[in-house]
C-alpha cells in the first residue's frame, strides 16, 4: 500500500488528531469496530471505523480490545464535541470526518484502499516486465541493477555462503549489513529496513537477495524483491550459451589488452591478420537500446570479427582501421542517441592504450552531446598533450601514481576521479555511474584529494587532474 494515515484526511473532509501512531504509517486494513480484535502488523496502521455514538464507550471499556484500539487509527464522524474529547483523552491517533456519514465511512475507505492497491499491482506488473527484459539483456546483474533502480534503493545478491555475486547501489557498509542479515550474524545492522528474499528453497537454496528501499513503499519493494528472487533463481539454474560466449569474448579481450606476442597470436587464431586496430567504446543514452546486439549486427554487415566486450551498458572493442569510419557513420545515422569514442590506430601487440583513448573519447562525446568523438580531436589532446614532449607527458601522468598504488585497498580511485570529473563534480550522477553510494563516493574523493594534494573544488587542480588522466591514456 502507498496510502498513509495522513492521506486519508482530505477525502473524508476531516481533521487529524495526532496520537500514539505516526500519521506517516502505511495503511494495510480497514475494519469496523465489531470486527476488530487486534492490530494485524505493528509496522502498518489498522484503520478502525467507529460510529461517533460508540467512541467514548469503546475507549473507556478497559478490556483487551480497548488496549488494541490504542495501537490502531480510529476513523469516526465528528458531529459531537464529546467524541473529540474522548479521543484526545485516550491519546489515540484518529481522523474525525465531516463527510460521509458513519454508515458510509467504511465503504469509502475500502474503496480508496482498493484503488490504491490496484495502482500498486499495476506498478508491480509493469516493473516485472522491465525486470524480465533486463534479465534477457543483462542476466543476473541486469536484474539486480534494475531492481535497485525500481525500489529507489540498493540490492545485494549473495551466494549461499555469503559471497557477493553482484550488487547495485550498495557500498561496503551495505554489503556488510546484507551479509549479517542474510546469514543471521549477531552484529549491529545499520540499515533496519532490509528485506531478505531466498533465491531457491530449503536445501535447493542457490542465493539470497537482500534489498533496502529508500523512498518506495516497503510493500512494493517486498513484492518486487520476491518476484525478482524467483526470476534470479531461474537465471542461476539455466545454462545461457550467450552468457558463455560473452564471458569468452571478455577473457579474450583481456588477453589482447595485456599485449605482446600472445595477443598477436590470439588475433591471428581469431582470423584477424591486420598489423593495427582501432579501439572503440560505444554506449546509448536510452537503456532500451541493446548496444551489444546492435554492434554485433553492424560488425556482421562489415564482415568483421566480434572483438568486443560489454560492461555497464558500454561496449568496448576493436575494428580494422578502415572500418572505423563505417562504424562512425552508422552511429551518426542511428535513430536513437548513441555515443561513440574512437582511439587512434594501435599495433596489435599494444592495444591497451587505444582502448583507454576510446574510453576518454566516449566521455567527451557524452559530456558534449556529440555522437562521435575521436581521441585526437579532443581539445586537451590537440592543443596541449600533442604539443608536449614524451618526458613532459610522462611527468604529468605520474601525478596520479599515488592512486594506482592504493587501488587495492580503496577501490579504483583513478576510475572514481575520472567519473567525478567527467560528470562535472555532480555527486549523484557520479555515484550512479560507478554504482556506489554517495557516502562511499564522498570518502573516495576525499581520499583522492589527500593522496594527490589537490582540491577538486579548485578549477586549476581539476584541470591538472584531468590532463593527468588524459596523459595516462597517451
Amino acid at each position: 500500500m502507498t496510502r498513509d494515515v495522513a492521506s486519508l484526511v482530505r477525502p473524508l473532509g476531516g481533521r487529524l488528531i495526532e496520537g500514539a501512531l505516526d500519521a506517516g504509517m502505511r495503511v494495510d486494513a480497514v475494519v469496523g469496530l465489531d470486527e476488530f480484535t487486534l492490530v494485524g502488523h505493528p509496522a502498518f496502521a489498522t484503520v478502525v471505523v467507529v460510529p461517533g455514538r460508540r467512541v467514548a464507550a469503546a475507549l473507556d471499556a478497559g478490556d483487551a480490545r480497548t488496549d488494541s484500539l490504542r495501537g490502531a487509527v480510529i476513523v469516526t464522524h465528528g458531529g459531537d464535541a464529546s467524541v473529540t474529547r474522548a479521543i484526545e483523552r485516550a491519546g489515540v491517533t484518529a481522523i474525525v470526518a465531516t463527510e460521509p456519514s458513519d454508515d458510509l465511512l467504511a465503504p469509502v475507505l475500502t474503496a480508496l484502499l482498493a484503488v490504491d492497491q490496484a495502482a500498486e499491482d499495476r506498478a508491480v506488473t509493469t516493473a516485472m516486465k522491465v525486470l524480465t527484459l533486463a534479465a534477457r539483456r543483462g542476466g543476473v546483474s541486469g536484474v539486480v541493477a534494475e531492481l535497485a533502480h525500481r525500489i529507489d534503493g540498493w540490492a545485494v545478491l549473495l551466494d549461499r555462503h555469503g559471497q557477493v555475486i553482484t550488487t547495485a547501489g550498495a557500498g561496503g557498509l551495505h554489503v556488510d549489513d546484507a551479509r549479517a542479515v542474510a546469514l543471521g550474524r549477531p552484529v549491529r545492522v545499520r540499515h533496519r529496513a532490509l528485506q531478505v528474499h531466498a533465491v531457491g528453497a530449503d536445501e535447493d537454496l542457490s542465493a539470497r537477495l537482500v534489498v533496502s528501499p529508500r523512498t518506495a513503499s516497503s510493500s512494493r519493494a517486498r513484492e518486487l524483491g520476491s518476484q525478482a528472487a524467483a526470476l534470479l533463481d531461474l537465471l542461476l539454474r539455466t545454462d545461457d550459451p550467450s552468457r558463455t560466449e560473452r564471458l569468452g569474448r571478455a577473457v579474450m579481450v583481456e588477453a589482447l589488452l595485456a599485449g605482446g606476442e600472445p595477443a598477436r597470436s590470439l588475433l591471428q587464431a581469431w582470423g584477424v591478420h591486420e598489423s593495427s586496430l582501432t579501439a572503440f567504446a560505444l554506449t546509448a543514452r536510452s537503456a532500451s537500446v541493446e548496444v551489444e546486439r546492435l554492434v554485433s549486427h553492424w560488425l556482421d554487415e562489415l564482415g568483421a570479427a566480434h572483438i568486443l566486450t560489454e560492461s555497464r551498458g558500454t561496449v568496448t572493442g576493436f575494428v580494422r582501421d578502415d572500418h572505423a569510419d563505417a562504424l562512425a557513420a552508422r552511429v551518426e545515422a542511428y535513430s536513437s542517441a548513441l555515443f561513440l569514442g574512437l582511439g587512434t590506430p594501435a599495433s596489435t601487440d599494444a592495444l591497451a592504450g587505444g582502448a583507454d583513448e576510446a574510453r576518454h573519447a566516449l566521455e567527451a562525446a557524452r559530456a558534449e552531446g556529440r555522437r562521435v568523438v575521436r581521441y585526437r580531436g579532443i581539445p586537451t589532446i590537440r592543443f596541449v598533450l600533442d604539443r608536449l614532449d614524451p618526458a613532459d607527458t610522462r611527468r604529468l601522468a605520474h601525478l596520479l601514481d599515488p592512486l594506482r598504488d592504493t587501488a587495492g585497498r580503496h577501490g579504483d580511485l583513478t576510475e572514481t576521479l575520472r567519473a567525478y570529473l567527467a560528470e562535472n563534480g555532480a555527486w549523484g550522477a557520479t555515484a550512479d555511474r560507478l554504482g556506489i553510494h554517495r557516502q562511499t563516493l564522498t570518502a573516495r574523493i576525499h581520499r583522492v584529494e589527500a593522496l594527490l594534494g589537490l582540491s577538486l573544488a579548485d578549477a586549476d587542480d581539476r584541470a591538472a587532474a584531468w590532463l593527468a588522466l588524459r596523459a595516462m591514456a597517451g
